[in-house]
């Protein structure tokens, strides 16, 4: 059952950004919102639906590289040829989330700002990020959790997009109280040894308003993501890359972002270090993908990660060579 909760519907964003006072959430597709207030995640006192906002819908080309409104579908970023055509890696990311009919109700601004999918933060689990003091994880069923940046929270960030974007340098553009902002995607999101309550760096009142890509010339990119079941599940480990490559195969420019094991998009610097300037063969991918887990603390049950993401780092490379 969902508890009761009052219920608005601004007709521009300045509306909605006063209607955002405290105890209200935002209600964009609903995919993940309703769920978390059904199962009593965090309560919501007022719903204000963004839905009515057709600008902030829609695929455009803007300056050589591309504007996508936060309330566009998971599908239609999928699909759209322009997204394809250009960002192979975005469309991947977005085509692989969960499942058809969440995809074609769940936005891209909901996406990267889903709540962690730990079935202790989702339990009745009074853990680190509800306020508690503990992390359940650490001494329980933890196979899902994170190998990097845990940091006292072992959550895993469930985005698909977000990975890509992190890797294709897009930026969010965001609309509050104190006017309006552009944050980078990789500034986007907060490790737990950050704000262990937080996932995003949005303020009271904040809404992402659209997503912009750059123009990205004689880049090639890709999102590939492992998980336990072939469609409708999170990834257990994934990477986007983004590469530029001479005609000769030299690394000019490289974009390494790893998903499902840490609490942000993680983005494996020692990875790019390892690529650029050289040559994308055999050596030189394995030394990049054994880069990717420098540093790796697997938790009890959850060690298998760091062959899992040696190896689909591997594949992506190769594929992409």
């Amino acid at each position: 059952m969902l508890p009761k909760f009052a219920y608005s519907r601004p007709m521009s964003v300045e509306e909605a950004v006063v209607q955002l006072t405290n105890g209200s959430v935002i209600h964009a597709g609903g995919t993940d919102l309703l769920g978390c207030l059904r199962d009593g995640v965090f309560r919501a006192e007022k719903l204000v639906s963004i839905q009515a906002l057709n600008e902030l819908r829609g695929v455009k080309a803007l300056n050589g590289g591309l504007r996508i409104g936060a309330l566009t579908t998971l599908s239609e970023v999928a699909e759209h040829p322009l997204v394809s055509g250009r960002y192979a890696a975005l469309a991947q990311g977005a085509g692989a989330a969960a499942s058809p009919q969440l995809r074609n109700q769940g936005t891209i601004g909901g996406n990267l700002c889903q709540r962690p999918r730990c079935w202790y933060f989702r339990g009745d689990f009074h853990c680190l990020r509800k306020g508690g003091e503990t992390c359940y994880a650490v001494n329980g069923e933890n196979e899902f959790h994170c190998i990097l940046g845990g940091s006292g929270c072992y959550i895993v960030h469930p985005s698909d997009t977000a990975p890509a974007l992190i890797a294709l340098e897009a930026q969010a553009h965001i609309v509050g109280p104190s006017g309006k902002r552009t944050v980078p995607l990789e500034s986007f999101f907060v490790l737990p040894s950050q704000d262990v309550t937080r996932e995003t760096v949005l303020r009271p009142g904040e809404i992402v308003t659209e997503i912009v890509l750059p123009s990205l010339r004689y880049v090639r990119s890709s999102y590939r993501k492992v998980r336990a079941r072939g469609a409708w599940d999170f990834a257990l480990s994934g990477v986007a890359l983004g590469l530029r490559l001479s005609s000769d195969r030299f690394v000019e420019w490289a974009r390494v972002v790893l998903a499902g094991v840490a609490p942000i998009p993680w983005r494996a610097l020692d990875a790019e270090k390892a690529l650029i300037g050289r040559r994308l063969e055999v050596t030189v991918i394995a030394e990049a993908a054994a880069a990717c887990v420098k540093g790796a603390e697997p938790l009890s049950q959850n060690a298998y990660k760091i062959d899992m993401v040696q190896g689909v780092v591997e594949e992506s490379l190769l594929a992409m060579a």
